[in-house]
């Protein structure tokens, strides 16, 4: 990776022999193994076995969890929150535990569209909660920095699953929760 990093350097003019970016090459690659680490990572190590079982049956939710990932077309930063709530079946999460599955799909190169459906089919698939919402919120620097150059724009999606998609009146609470988030 660091004849590559060079080899962009002497492309975009620079000379990569420099004071300045003598080094550049080498904390490039491992700027990059940190913000790609979700590839090295699997669902179950970073769960750990951290859920557990709770008479509980009303709505948990986290709220502005930070994340930062890559846009897979440009290799540019997208970074936000993301709001992940659930209806517990019978198993609730360690609450970190949410924060690491975002940090999971996040520390790859992505979409934000399915880094959300991800989230939420990883809660999903290992607490079978009744109902399952993750609504994320990013900018994207390959709208903030080039193209369009929207500096104040935000990019929001969803990802329902259960009685979060099928009752209108769980998503609505749900939506109602995260909303007052400031």
């Amino acid at each position: 990776m660091q004849d590559e990093v060079r080899n962009i350097l002497v492309k975009i003019g620079e000379n990569p022999d420099r004071e300045g970016l003598i080094d550049t090459p080498r904390r490039v690659e491992k700027a990059w193994e940190f913000m790609t680490r979700g590839y090295r990572q699997n669902i179950d190590d970073v769960v750990n076995g951290a859920f557990f079982e709770a008479e509980y049956d009303e709505m948990v939710i986290v709220k502005d969890i930070e994340f930062y990932s890559m846009c897979e077309h440009h290799l540019l930063p997208f970074f936000g929150r993301a709001h992940v709530g659930y209806i517990p079946n019978g198993k609730v999460f360690g609450v970190s535990k949410l924060a690491r599955i975002v940090d999971m799909f996040a520390r790859r190169l992505q979409l934000q569209e399915r880094l959300t459906k991800e989230v939420a089919t990883a809660i999903n698939d290992i607490i079978l909660p009744e109902g399952v919402g993750v609504v994320m919120e990013a900018q994207h620097m390959c709208m903030v920095m080039r193209g369009v150059q929207k500096q104040h724009s935000k990019m929001v999606t969803s990802a329902m699953f259960g009685s979060f998609r099928d009752e209108p009146e769980t998503r609505a609470e749900f939506l109602s929760l995260i909303r007052n988030s400031k």
